[in-house]
């Protein structure tokens, strides 16, 4: 049985990924027929020669450099982000105040196009922090409206009833915050994690810090590397989906953690 599903998942799992590959295949022949030549490599490179340019990025020390350092900004600016998200959250909801006076900062902020903040942010700062900046400015509103939902989503019948009991402010965050925060944080940062990689890489391309892949990508933009440009973009696209993964990851093992936690007590 177990053997029977498992050609089905396979394929299952590949065809999606061989269908789009076969429509790039094929708009890149297209291409090279209206172009009449190889001149579509300019255009729309074959899936083959980006492989062969990743495969040649991939080979160079500096590319690994380069990518742990656009991880490194981009991973701190999301932290940021997140943690401030997080505490405006908490303050919002503690005081209606509190709540009139940044919710509408918060939500200009969301508003503003990336550009202005990333320019801005260039006159007040130097470009390598840049990246970061606009990284957490994204990621700030997105986490701060999931886990507002999330705190009032609460239930007041368990906060009630873990105050009559006297738990403290840390048992009562892990056993009655935590588990309703849970979904409203893993839906934000599934958001942001998107958000943070292309703003953050629009920061790099417009403020070539060095090294950074938007900077990379800039050089591939001037002098014409269609395909150095296509790996690139495939190296962030693979960096956001593996940050993704591993904090889906933590997240599900600090739930079952404490899952197991309130079993054995």
């Amino acid at each position: 049985m177990a053997y029977s599903k498992f050609p089905k998942k396979f394929i299952a799992a590949l065809l999606p990924p061989a269908f789009w590959l076969g429509a790039w295949q094929l708009g890149a022949f297209l291409v090279e027929l209206h172009v009449e030549g190889r001149g579509n490599e300019l255009l729309l490179p074959y899936p083959a020669t980006v492989a062969l340019a990743l495969a040649g990025l991939v080979g160079e020390a500096a590319f690994w450099g380069t990518a742990l350092t656009s991880l490194a900004r981009i991973a701190a600016g999301m932290a940021a982000g997140v943690l401030l998200g997080g505490a405006f959250a908490a303050l919002t909801c503690w005081s209606p105040w509190l709540e009139r006076l940044f919710a509408p900062v918060i939500r200009i902020v969301r508003a503003t196009p990336v550009a202005s903040f990333i320019l801005l942010v260039l006159l007040w700062t130097g470009r390598n922090q840049v990246p970061a900046v606009i990284a957490a400015l994204m990621v700030l509103p997105v986490v701060w409206e999931n886990l507002t939902q999330g705190i009032r989503a609460t239930d007041q019948q368990l906060l009630e009833l873990s105050r009559a009991y006297r738990f403290s402010r840390g048992k009562i965050f892990r056993l009655v915050y935590w588990p309703s925060l849970t979904p409203y944080l893993r839906s934000a940062l599934t958001t942001a994690m998107g958000l943070a990689w292309k703003s953050g890489v629009a920061a790099e391309v417009l403020c070539l810090p060095r090294p950074g892949i938007g900077t990379e990508i800039n050089h591939a933009k001037q002098a014409f590397e269609t395909a150095d440009l296509f790996a690139w973009t495939a190296v962030v696209i693979a960096l956001s989906l593996l940050m993704e993964r591993g904090l889906r990851r933590l997240i599900q093992t600090r739930t079952a953690g404490e899952r197991g936690g309130e079993g054995r007590a």
